[in-house]
């Protein structure tokens, strides 16, 4: 059949455009995809690592005392934070995965919401929830003596933040391990006298051995790129971390030392690469050959033990998401920041403050909106021909290209921007406009960071997508790009709708790359945000927290309620 059609070199006139060959069309199409492999992965990470390997003081710069000292805080944190995610999150993993604890759905989508928060907001969350300056804590009776150190400043409270935060990764990569284990195997133990423990330990676990290898590996990459948490509760304490003492130099000393910051970035982006590479060999290799049967959801009822695993779970919940949420609203609805929330000091002035008085505020609710927004339509433009070309014209190359596409996403944030400030400081060849400073750059940011989450859902959406359709339709005369549009765009709509919304949930919050890409007219919601903190306006900064996490839970619910129409596993929480 795909020899007849190659015959047919002219569409239909009912498909728009006659005339053009498929193979020009497949052309283009490939062309596509190479041009935005070039332009968001290959020359940013290629620029970067050419100013580390080549810079004139690379070495220097790369192993200087403070440098060392911030990579030695960055493994020591990303390690210990992903152990205990790790931990946090597999229990959770098991317990909803394995027994009949209800609410296991509303769980999951709760404590990835509790991700989805941005890391500077949950960070801001916990520092108004503790402290003596806490209003949660005032209004409770709760609060400790004024002049206690906060005890989530430094080390400690850096570590347990980020494995709060991070959990929900190792929770949604058990669970798809789980969901590949039929329940024959446990079944079959337990006949053979095998007890619970036994078969966790005996058949689950084993098999789940990649799945678990993978979770920490992932927990450890985000960890080590976090920027928000340690900024936060590292001020003042001493503690600088790899990301944040990169920023702290770049925005110190400008852009003449990005040389510097591009060796220092290089060690963000072995780590990064090592922990990716593992976690993709976990996963992607060879595994035990498991059979299709029934899914393991129910397997151990918990009898009277159920009310005390579904208090567990809902402990969990509270502590990372909702006494975060709770203390930044007590924050935001008092008139400052330590004082009791009661029912003669409780006020919108903060809301009103930000959302209204402030214009640089509102400029940055505008700026988060417009950017995330172009970002996400930018991002469905491209993945859709590029998803067709990996699936239908090139096959070949979908597995290293959809890798490469993953890289700007996984790897930290504040690397990726020093690679496009090193790619567009000087004014572009022929046309001299440079792009640093401009709104341009942080939407070509967003692009590149959150394109994955836009192809990734459409690949599935192709791999699921009947072939005999689109090879009717060019028997009909319909060229390529006819058929990309008339048949398999409508198909695959759901799926690039369920990217788009969640590279805008991420991308509405994010501060990370916009924190040195931003100019004074391009300020976005995570940049306001944290300059209200660090300018001890703590109140405005949780009333500007409150407004971005009420976004990201709509566009959250809008893509839960698009799930009959996905893919399986587009939604991480389902």
């Amino acid at each position: 059949m795909r020899q007849r059609t190659a015959a047919l070199p002219r569409r239909s006139a009912a498909f728009g455009d006659p005339g053009r060959p498929v193979l020009r069309a497949d052309r283009l199409l490939l062309v596509i995809t190479a041009a935005a492999l070039g332009l968001l992965v290959i020359l940013p990470i290629g620029r970067l690592a050419l100013a580390a390997v080549l810079g004139p003081d690379a070495w220097q710069a790369a192993t200087g005392r403070t440098v060392l000292l911030a990579l030695r805080n960055s493994l020591e944190s990303g390690v210990a934070s992903s152990l205990l995610a790790t931990l946090i999150g597999t229990t959770a993993a098991l317990a909803t995965g394995l027994t009949d604890a209800r609410g296991g759905r509303r769980f999951g989508f709760l404590f990835v919401l509790s991700m989805m928060i941005a890391p500077q907001v949950a960070a801001l969350g916990y520092i108004t929830a503790f402290g003596p300056s806490s209003s949660l804590l005032q209004t409770l009776g709760l609060a400790p003596p004024p002049g206690t150190p906060h005890p989530l400043r430094g080390p400690g409270g850096i570590i347990a933040v980020l494995a709060l935060h991070h959990a929900p990764l190792a929770y949604v990569t058990v669970r798809a391990g789980l969901a590949r284990i039929p329940r024959e195997l446990a079944d079959a133990a337990a006949v053979d006298g095998a007890g619970r423990s036994a078969v966790l330990l005996r058949v689950l676990l084993p098999l789940l051995r990649g799945h678990l290898a993978a979770g920490l590996l992932l927990c450890f990459v985000a960890a080590v790129g976090n920027f928000g948490v340690p900024a936060l509760l590292g001020a003042g304490a001493n503690y600088p971390t790899l990301p944040t003492l990169i920023y702290r130099r770049l925005t110190g000393f400008g852009p003449g030392v990005i040389a510097d910051m591009a060796a220092m970035s290089a060690w963000l982006l072995v780590l990064t690469g090592v922990g990716l590479a593992l976690a993709r060999r976990l996963l992607g290799g060879p595994a035990a050959a498991l059979e299709d049967g029934r899914p393991l959801a129910g397997l151990w009822p918990l009898g009277r033990g159920r009310i005390t695993v579904e208090a567990g779970l809902a402990a969990l919940l509270v502590v990372s998401f909702a006494i975060p949420v709770l203390a930044l609203t007590a924050a935001a609805l008092a008139p400052t920041y330590g004082v009791p929330l009661t029912s003669a000091t409780v006020t919108l002035d903060n809301f009103v403050e930000v959302l209204v008085r402030q214009p640089a505020t509102i400029r940055a609710l505008g700026n988060s909106a417009l950017f995330s927004g172009a970002a996400a339509v930018l991002c469905c433009a491209l993945a859709l021909p590029c998803a067709y070309a990996l699936t239908r014209v090139a096959p070949r190359w979908r597995a290293p290209a959809e890798a490469l596409f993953e890289w700007p996403y996984a790897i930290p944030g504040i690397v990726l921007a020093v690679a496009l400030i090193l790619l567009f400081l000087r004014p572009l060849p022929i046309v001299g406009i440079s792009l640093y400073g401009t709104a341009a750059i942080i939407v070509l940011a967003y692009v590149a960071r959150f394109f994955a989450l836009v192809l990734k859902p459409t690949l599935a959406a192709f791999d699921q997508l009947d072939r005999s359709v689109e090879e009717a339709a060019q028997l009909c005369g319909a060229g390529r790009l006819a058929t990309l549009r008339h048949i398999v765009l409508p198909a695959v709509a759901p799926s690039l709708a369920s990217g788009a919304i969640l590279a805008v949930l991420i991308a509405f919050n994010e501060l990370t790359v916009s924190a040195l890409l931003w100019s004074g007219r391009t300020q976005t919601l995570g940049v306001v945000m944290f300059g209200l903190e660090e300018a001890g306006l703590t109140s405005q900064a949780a009333a500007v927290s409150l407004v971005g996490l009420a976004v990201a839970a709509a566009a959250m619910l809008v893509a839960d309620r698009l799930h009959p129409l996905l893919p399986d596993g587009t939604l991480p929480w389902r």
